[in-house]
């Protein structure tokens, strides 16, 4: 927790910094490199996104997109001519209430503080390096209730069923290094321990739609649990819209040590095509082929597939809606598929108020006693408001309201359709 503290305080200080930021917005700056001009490649090395000319605002987790409108979250806390160095942070204090037979209540801190820094060069070529953590540990091994939800394990000897798993405290240290081919191209690699492969959307607390929730989706391990891999290289391709990349990873989940650094082997694959169309969408399909990501079944090996579409669009009054629509499938080796479908949105009419909602629908094996697939639902809606503490601080308070519904096998164990609820605090710097 101190080390977390520390962190966030950083980043608190930002306003020091502040003063060496030019005064427009870069985020939303696309390069302007030219080949005549090494001064302008440099300038466009630091103000363009991390992996080729396009704004800053479309990078998301890991090398994943969003799109263009979404913006770039972050204070600057250092900007020289060669470096800048970015920060941003979420803390989030819930109560989490969940009904029915399975149901359970707790109190928890969530959330995480990141610092991007960016080292640019006069011909175009750039560095980035990363780090972000997370408080989440502190809740506990058995992480918070969550009804339906699965995945990971508490003590190495069961599956936490139910229960939503607590993230990793190093959620992200990774570095990459983009080379400049052209106006139009460019090719990186990246490398994290931990990092995120090439698979799926943006993680969950980064994406527009969802990212004013502090509720897990219960598709979290079909579209983006690698978000947290200890050993991923990538390599890719920019031309214009559109990227192609490459991973090598780590297949095998975090273990239920949250605090420590794994390492192992690179034995899993993935690979993502991403396309933004325009700065209201960011698609992307994506392929993995991982090897013994879970650590009670070490002989089982998984196939997944990811397909994502997120949209995000500011209005002209400054109402700001974002949507993410997924889908994601497991094929495992044991000869179980298995199949994930998730909608979320959200609508900011101003500074103050955001209301949020989400929706999904997953196969699992998990959720029984008889280890059959059981096809489950979810939905819930919430509202949180805002009060600005300063130009990069905000605190909110919000609550959500979920409905959980199962099919007749899982009815005598869940109860008629339980409810579930979280009421939430929450302290922004970006």
């Amino acid at each position: 927790m101190t080390r977390f503290l520390l962190a966030v305080s950083a980043i608190l200080a930002a306003p020091s910094a502040l003063a060496q930021t030019p005064p427009h917005d870069m985020s939303t700056m696309p390069g302007m490199a030219t080949p005549a001009d090494t001064s302008e490649h440099h300038s466009a090395s630091l103000m363009s996104g991390a992996f080729g000319d396009y704004p800053m605002g479309r990078d998301a987790s890991g090398t994943s997109w969003q799109p263009d409108s979404a913006g770039h979250a972050g204070v600057h806390l250092l900007m020289t001519d060669r470096w800048m160095v970015m920060g941003h942070a979420v803390l989030n204090g819930v109560y989490s209430s969940q009904g029915g037979p399975r149901g359970d209540d707790k109190a928890f801190a969530a959330g995480m503080a990141m610092v991007m820094a960016r080292r640019g060069f006069e011909n175009g070529d750039s560095i980035d390096l990363h780090a972000m953590i997370s408080p989440d540990p502190l809740m506990g091994k058995r992480g918070y209730p969550l009804l339906l939800a699965s995945g990971e394990t508490a003590d190495g000897t069961t599956h936490l069923i139910d229960r939503q798993h607590p993230h990793d405290f190093f959620m992200e240290l990774s570095a990459s290094y983009t080379r400049r081919i052209s106006d139009s191209d460019s090719v990186f690699v990246y490398g994290g321990l931990p990092g995120e492969p090439a698979f799926g959307p943006p993680a969950f607390m980064h994406r527009p739609a969802a990212q004013e929730s502090p509720e897990a989706p219960i598709s979290h391990h079909w579209l983006d649990s690698t978000h947290i891999t200890y050993g991923v290289a990538t390599l890719g391709w920019v031309h214009n819209n559109l990227k192609l990349e490459a991973s090598r990873f780590r297949g095998r989940e975090p273990d239920q040590d949250r605090y420590d650094i794994e390492t192992g082997d690179l034995d899993s694959t993935a690979v993502r095509v991403s396309w933004n169309p325009n700065p209201d969408w960011a698609l992307q399909a994506s392929w993995a082929d991982v090897i013994s990501p879970e650590q009670l079944e070490p002989d089982v090996d998984q196939k997944r597939l990811s397909a994502s579409a997120l949209f995000t669009h500011t209005y002209a009054n400054g109402m700001e809606v974002s949507a993410t629509l997924a889908f994601g499938r497991k094929e495992r080796t044991d000869g179980v598929d298995l199949d994930a479908w998730l909608s979320e949105a959200s609508w900011k009419p101003n500074d103050k108020w955001t209301a949020f909602a989400r929706g999904e629908a997953i196969e699992s094996d998990e959720l029984g006693l008889l280890h059959e697939i059981d096809k489950v639902q979810k939905i819930s809606v919430g509202l949180i408001r805002d009060w600005r503490l300063g130009e990069h601080t905000k605190f909110g308070v919000g609550a959500l309201v979920a409905r959980n519904f199962t099919d007749g096998v899982l009815d005598p164990l869940y109860g008629d359709d339980p409810w579930g609820g979280m009421a939430f605090v929450r302290l922004k710097i970006s």
